[in-house]
């Protein structure tokens, strides 16, 4: 029991920690950044929207004002079958290049994505949702990493608030989400996009999953094709977090589930003597995580049998275990713990492993999550003032 409690916790430990250091230590030997250049492409920039028409008017505003030549981009809005008057605002900006794509049936976000795909002339397209506000230079840097050859698809830097512009307790989280990716990028290549918005190359999208998450199989599809898929932490995207416990743990659940259907869709990825890095990249930032909650409720079980078995080291480490958890999902009702970074972190871990079993759950009995609605975020005003290109991409770590 006490070899199943180590190396059941170890495989969780390495997930977390020993993979970025891995990593960390890997790229301070040979690191791979991007070859940018100046060439402009054609882009298409694909909003995906159900139901947004609170934030809709906002993004497109913004997505006209992005730092691209007019005429090498055009915009598109992938509407999931929008009935609260989305698609009529849409229509208002006709006159300046917005084309609408509607799906006449609610099939799905990527579903939308796939029809306007098929509308889209880029060479590069641009997939990115409501919520999300650019940064002035955001697109164009994006659109750089594209002169480098190896590079198949580059992913935004998300940048998560509060509804009064602060840092929220699930930024601490992001924010480490973000480094592991920028480690990953140095390495090798990312094993999952930023779903609020990322740029790929039009021949990675000839086939479009209708019921795969569309961010996850982006990066699938440049590995599958050679290429490699990047961070760009000069590329940021602000969003608002979720504001009700409940919507969030929604949203959490539907993203697992949605991300464990592709990857057991996708395990010939796994195979180290094809794929190599990316196999290993996937294994220890996917496979590893979505096994995460298994793998502790394995050492609280093992810890466990320890009254059975009167060891006294199983008893003290299932007591600790059981003390950890009750901190992490009782300090989300605590406001005042919220003031502390780590106790916001471990509540958030613990919401994490909770969502991610009923994931488990729900694929296990054979949902599918293809529709969506999108969460309900509260508005903000960006007031995004573009950085030198010297000082844009320091770390927000």
């Amino acid at each position: 029991m006490r070899l199943l409690f180590f190396l059941s916790m170890s495989l969780v430990a390495y997930t977390y920690v020993g993979y970025p250091l891995v990593l960390w230590m890997l790229t301070r030997i040979r690191s791979r950044d991007a070859r940018k250049g100046a060439a402009l492409p054609s882009v298409s920039i694909i909003v995906a929207a159900r139901n947004e028409a609170d934030k809709i008017r906002r993004k497109l505003e913004h997505s006209l004002t992005l730092d691209y030549p007019r005429e090498r981009l055009e915009i598109l809005v992938a509407s999931d079958a929008s009935d609260d008057g989305t698609d009529d605002i849409v229509k208002e900006y006709a006159a300046r290049g917005v084309r609408l794509v509607r799906a006449p049936q609610r099939k799905g976000k990527e579903h939308a994505q796939g029809l306007a795909l098929a509308a889209a002339t880029g060479d590069i397209i641009v997939m990115t949702d409501a919520a999300t506000i650019l940064e002035t230079a955001a697109l164009r840097t994006l659109v750089e990493n594209f002169s480098d050859p190896s590079i198949g698809a580059v992913s935004s830097e998300d940048v998560i608030l509060d509804a009064a512009g602060n840092p929220t307790a699930e930024g601490v989280y992001v924010k480490y989400e973000m480094w592991v990716r920028r480690l990953e990028s140095r390495f090798h290549s990312l094993v999952g996009l930023s779903g609020s918005c990322f740029a790929i190359r039009r021949e990675l999208c000839s086939r479009w999953p209708a019921t795969l998450a569309s961010d996850f199989m982006a990066a699938l599809h440049a590995a599958r094709a050679g290429y490699r898929a990047v961070a760009d932490a000069s590329a940021r995207g602000r969003f608002v977090a979720v504001t009700s416990p409940r919507a969030e743990m929604r949203r959490k659940v539907r993203t697992f589930l949605r991300g464990i259907t592709v990857l057991m869709a996708n395990l010939d990825l796994l195979n180290p003597f094809r794929y190599g890095r990316f196999a290993f990249q996937l294994a220890s930032h996917k496979l590893l995580r979505f096994v995460a909650p298994l793998l502790l409720l394995t050492a609280l079980a093992a810890s466990g049998l320890g009254f059975y078995l009167d060891d006294s080291t199983l008893q003290v480490l299932f007591v600790l275990q059981v003390g950890s958890y009750v901190i992490g999902l009782g300090s989300g009702r605590v406001r005042f713990l919220q003031r502390y970074a780590v106790v916001r972190a471990t509540h958030f871990f613990t919401i994490v492993q909770w969502a991610m079993l009923m994931a488990w759950g729900k694929y296990a009995l054979g949902h599918q999550q293809t529709t969506w609605e999108p969460s309900k975020r509260e508005e903000f005003t960006p007031e995004i003032v573009p950085q030198p290109r010297e000082t844009r991409g320091t770390s927000v770590l």
